[in-house]
């Protein structure tokens, strides 16, 4: 059986918590979580993220079935996103407050030994092996488009001053263009889903190490602590799925 350990913080510097998260089981072996890292704003931000969460997350439960392969489970991510997006842009247009908000998202549904991934924005999933931390998610980011142009490395991405900018997000445009991944996990293999606010502050090395030790409880709080000991200079959220 699939469980999820979660953590969420504001990190050290920013006064409030824009990012958000939910997850849970469906049966008894299908196990779906959602991540969101806001933006737009002293209030957008946090609209947007518990916006997208609220509706994924009941769409997903609502929607779901036990015998649903993996296109219908696909189908179920594209239709919860999606609504999330159409949501998030109307509110946008009809308030002037709320002008340009948007949020990043991962979305999952784990069934069987396949997990489907939903996404868009630079908030991250990676599968985590005994010997290796894959990301299973592409950035939409400008610093991403750098890398793959070639002109700059994935070590100077790190401190970019353009590393907040993204080109993707739920909300921003009428439409949304999303990303979907299916991997095959083995029983060792676990899920580390995660906001920015981690990947900027703690090295893969470190969550490698932290994600498959043997302390897998305590995993999510050990990911968010060394990312505040590390400058914390945004929100810092983590759901590890193990079985």
């Amino acid at each position: 059986m699939y469980r999820m350990i979660s953590e969420t913080d504001a990190g050290r510097i920013r006064q409030n918590n824009q990012d958000c998260l939910q997850g849970g089981l469906i049966g008894e072996n299908t196990l779906w979580a959602v991540v969101c890292d806001g933006m737009g704003g002293p209030s957008g931000g946090k609209i947007a993220s518990e916006t997208a969460v609220q509706i994924i997350s009941k769409n997903i439960v609502s929607h779901y079935k036990e015998e649903m392969g993996l296109n219908s489970i696909r189908s179920v991510l594209f239709t919860a996103v999606s609504a999330a997006n159409a949501m998030i842009f109307d509110m946008a247009q009809n308030d002037e407050e709320l002008k340009g908000m948007g949020t990043t998202v991962v979305a999952i549904i784990i069934s069987g030994d396949t997990a489907c991934i939903a996404h868009a924005g630079d908030s991250r999933a990676y599968k985590v092996s005994r010997d290796a931390l894959e990301q299973i998610t592409k950035d939409h980011s400008i610093v991403q488009y750098l890398v793959e142009q070639g002109e700059i490395t994935q070590e100077e991405a790190r401190s970019h001053p353009n590393k907040n900018f993204i080109t993707r997000a739920v909300g921003v445009q009428e439409t949304i263009d999303i990303d979907y991944n299916e991997i095959t996990l083995s029983d060792d293999d676990r899920i580390l889903i995660c906001t920015d606010g981690l990947t900027n502050c703690v090295s893969d090395q470190e969550i490698h190490a932290i994600v498959m030790g043997a302390d897998v409880e305590g995993s999510a709080r050990a990911l968010v602590e060394k990312a505040n000991q590390n400058g914390g200079q945004d929100n810092i959220t983590v759901v590890v799925i193990t079985q």
